[in-house]
């Protein structure tokens, strides 16, 4: 009965036990781990309204000084010779770059037609060696928004790796920008050595893929 009475006040008072509701301050193991799917929630992103081509957006209100001083705080100074009159924004990736301690930097120029090297392995990483990516890409037309790194890799069709990375937002401009990876070591030893298929994607907040490209590289006890 006291049980009964305490519920009853609570529901005069408006308030309801999490244990009534469902609700639990616990993440589920789901939510704190990557899983096999975690490739389709890029089809769940929030749908966002119409995009503004930039060119638009500077030349609105541009004889108020202090609101064009507020854009250029927020935007950078933005090159207008970068800057078309369509919304959408163009990224184009230029070349990675492997750098090692052990050996010269490794530059692999991104083909046009996204097929790197399709007879062969694209590049060789020497076993147990430490590495890190750099990106080297242009943006113009308008601003790109949360544009991400994705890579997945698989040994004989088995995934073993998957990798996501937000690289970040970046207005329109005529240098190349760079972005620089955490340092990573490749695997080591006999089940590690050999060939691996992968496949690398870059995509921004919209889901608008800029690059896609399918391609193996090998992982052997030394420097090729």
């Amino acid at each position: 009965m006291a049980l009964d009475d305490e519920k009853k006040e609570g529901e005069a008072s408006g308030e309801t036990s999490e244990k009534e509701i469902g609700l639990s301050r616990q993440n589920s193991q789901s939510s704190l781990s990557p899983t096999e799917d975690d490739e389709d929630d890029e089809d769940k992103k929030l749908q966002l309204g119409p995009m503004i081509a930039l060119k638009e957006q500077l030349e609105k209100d541009k004889d108020d000084e202090s609101l064009r001083r507020w854009k250029e705080q927020l935007l950078g100074i933005v090159d207008l010779e970068d800057v078309g009159e369509t919304p959408d924004p163009v990224v184009k990736i230029l070349e990675l770059t492997i750098r090692s301690p052990d050996r010269e930097e490794m530059v692999l120029t991104i083909p046009e037609d996204g097929l790197p090297n399709p007879k062969g392995p694209w590049f060789t990483i020497k076993e147990g060696s430490k590495y890190t990516l750099v990106f080297n890409f242009r943006v113009t037309n308008n601003i790109v928004s949360g544009l991400r790194y994705n890579n997945t890799v698989w040994k004989t069709g088995v995934k073993v790796d998957s990798t996501k990375a937000m690289l970040g937002t970046f207005s329109p401009q005529a240098e190349p920008y760079q972005h620089v990876m955490p340092e990573e070591t490749t695997p080591s030893g006999i089940f590690a050595r050999g060939s691996y298929s992968a496949r690398t994607k870059f995509v921004d907040d919209d889901n608008k893929c800029y690059l896609e490209i399918n391609y193996t590289f090998d992982i052997r006890k030394s420097w090729q």
